[in-house]
């Protein structure tokens, strides 16, 4: 873990990182499994190398753990309005990400598009995520430039909220 984070760096020409992610935690005992590498950048963060630290969850019993593990500060959580590559239903994952937030941590969503599947219904998904009380911010993919620029000019008109 300490060779990686030597490594991020360099290829980042950073000297610290602003947010570290374990990926893709999809055991509910993941925090057991992953506590070398935990303290390793718990170490991190008091010396001032890595200034956030969580976990990209995968299952709903990952978020769940994600959700009462204190070393997790930020997650970053699948949501969209379709349950499209995602852990759970909408409504039970909200519930998991409004305890996060209610613990303060940080929620960052991913797959609003459903992996791609949605990218037909991208304002709806996308005034979904925005309204969304528990979400930070979120990532958005896309398949070209021309599709980011169009995704990117979308959010203006649907974060108006009614």
């Amino acid at each position: 873990m300490r060779a990686d984070l030597d490594r991020f760096r360099r290829e980042l020409n950073t000297d610290y990182l602003d947010i570290l992610l374990l990926h893709c935690m999809i055991d509910g005992d993941w925090p057991e499994k992953k506590k070398g590498a935990m303290a390793v950048i718990s170490e991190a963060r008091e010396k001032g190398i890595v200034r956030t630290h969580g976990a990209s969850c995968h299952s709903l019993q990952a978020l769940k753990t994600a959700a009462n593990t204190d070393w997790v500060q930020v997650d970053l959580a699948r949501i969209n309005p379709a349950q499209i590559a995602m852990d759970a239903d909408p409504a039970t994952v909200l519930t998991v990400l409004r305890d996060m937030k209610a613990k303060g941590k940080g929620v960052i969503g991913m797959k609003i598009l459903g992996a791609g599947r949605l990218r037909n219904k991208a304002d709806e998904c996308l005034q979904y995520a925005l309204s969304l009380d528990c979400v930070d911010c979120f990532t958005i993919g896309s398949e070209s430039r021309e599709e980011m620029e169009d995704l990117v000019a979308k959010i203006p008109a649907a974060s108006v909220r009614g």
